[in-house]
């Protein structure tokens, strides 16, 4: 209103002096419908500009904002009996999956190396705890074809306590995603992926046939007389998931009593071609070895046997034989299987990225000797023993050392960290449940037989496909 004034007075002084030609205005007038017009510009600048300051707040104090959420108190810090679950009024849920979100256009195969961005920094998902989840498992005993005759399926054969399956792991220093299915799908679509090594390399595939299963029905294509080969197809998604029974990954023969052969027989320059023959036709190998290392074996090489470990000397006619830890041994197969795979590769000159993944040593939770009836653990250890520690550190070493040794940019080495968090969970092993009802009328009469090695399902083992699809995605 003060600007529209100072015009009028300006016209009205134009007018009176027209015949002048010329303006002219008292100083005194002019210097205050100046000011009167500055005023009125400056509030006009204060109450329309969207970038003025907002108003400070009343309080002089600041409170700093918390980056994380308060986490419920880890099974670490609990008793560390076997873990009860935890009340479902009180936990509230971690965020939902934070990968790559479901798109219609599920038709792309995924990279599996990133060609359009830096990838981002790893995470270590090594070094955490196990905090409670009170969210139901994507899958069960009864809804997963995989594992409805399987001796992991621990509440359909008749495991009444299911506090072990509301547990997560979150790392310390980042998240963990949710699993998704969708996602892993996606990636999947038009692949093979092969899981190779002894049970525990079947246990993750069934693990991830059966989370998979929450999203797309599989379809059993084969499955060998003894179950250790098996494949699985995903119609929707021309995805393809195997299993290869290869304990030691290079060429071996199985120590059996009954049948006769009292150490395993491990060719350590020779090469498993029941799953290596297959390499050109698979896009992601995920290995899983150790534990049959650990029984007494005899090695060869060149023809000849050139060590053993745990050996009966009377077994070579009292002929010195070198003793070889199995630590070396499980470091040679890793290291040469490593190398194999990508020689093949270079050679083979087959399309696309391969990924080559090895899941670290899992370790066991058997309360004596596992032959003798031994139960499971009811406390975990905090910390890892020797022999799972230097098993771990195999693993690891031998993966970064064919990683830097590769000149392929289409070849891709991974581990999957998983012996910290699989340390501490001996209730999700399946105990005496590796046998429908092992306590009904009937089957008391004996010893009854438990499981400490493998894992349940649903169960931690879930927990190291979920790391897998991050390592997959990274």
């Amino acid at each position: 209103m003060m600007a529209t004034n100072f015009l009028k007075t300006y016209q009205h002084h134009l007018h009176h002096n027209d015949k002048q030609h010329n303006f002219s205005l008292p100083k005194k007038k002019f210097v205050t419908y100046a000011v009167y017009a500055l005023i009125a510009v400056v509030l006009l600048y204060l109450f329309v500009d969207p970038a003025a300051p907002p108003a400070a707040a009343s309080s002089s104090t600041t409170t700093k904002p918390s980056s994380l959420p308060e986490r419920p108190p880890s099974i670490q810090q609990q008793d560390p009996e076997l873990p009860p679950a935890p009340p479902l009024s009180t936990i509230s849920p971690p965020p939902p999956y934070q990968g790559q979100a479901a798109t219609d256009n599920d038709d792309e195969t995924l990279p599996i190396v990133g060609t359009t961005a830096a990838p981002p920094p790893p995470c270590d998902y090594s070094d955490g705890e196990w905090v409670p989840d009170a969210r139901p498992p994507l899958y069960n005993g009864t809804t997963c074809g995989a594992i409805k005759d399987d001796g992991r399926s621990c509440t359909a054969n008749g495991r009444a306590d299911t506090g072990y399956v509301y547990w997560r792991w979150q790392p310390r220093a980042c998240d963990l995603p949710d699993f998704s299915a969708a996602a892993f799908l996606r990636w999947l679509r038009n692949r093979h992926m092969a899981f190779v090594g002894d049970s525990l390399a079947r246990n993750q595939a069934e693990s991830l046939v059966c989370l998979l299963s929450s999203a797309s029905p599989p379809e059993l294509v084969h499955r060998s007389a003894d179950g250790r080969f098996r494949r699985w197809v995903f119609r929707d998604h021309n995805a393809t998931v195997s299993i290869f029974w290869s304990p030691f990954l290079l060429s071996g023969v199985e120590k059996s009593e009954r049948d006769g052969v009292r150490y395993n027989q491990v060719f350590l320059d020779a090469f498993d071609e029941r799953w290596m023959s297959e390499l050109a036709g698979i896009d992601a190998v995920v290995m899983s070895a150790g534990h049959w290392f650990r029984i007494p074996s005899v090695y060869h090489e060149g023809g000849k046997v050139v060590g053993c470990h745990g050996c009966d000397a009377a077994e070579f006619n009292h002929t010195a034989v070198a003793e070889i830890s199995f630590f070396r041994a499980f470091r040679d197969a890793v290291g040469r299987t490593l190398a194999e795979a990508a020689r093949r590769h270079h050679e083979q000159h087959t399309d696309g990225v391969k990924l080559v993944a090895m899941t670290t040593f899992s370790p066991s939770h058997f309360e004596g000797q596992w032959n003798e009836g031994a139960p499971c653990k009811k406390k975990a250890d905090r910390e890892l023993g020797y022999t799972e520690t230097e098993m771990r550190k195999i693993v690891v070493e031998e993966v970064e050392e064919a990683s830097s040794s590769s000149s392929s940019s289409t070849m891709r080495f991974a581990a999957v960290d998983v012996t910290a968090l699989a340390n501490l969970r001996p209730d999700g092993h399946p105990g005496p449940y590796m046998r429908k009802n092992p306590f009904a009328a009937g089957n008391t009469g004996g010893r009854v037989q438990h499981d400490c090695l493998h894992w349940c399902m649903p169960g931690p083992v879930d927990t190291f496909n979920q790391i897998l699809l991050q390592t997959i995605l990274r």
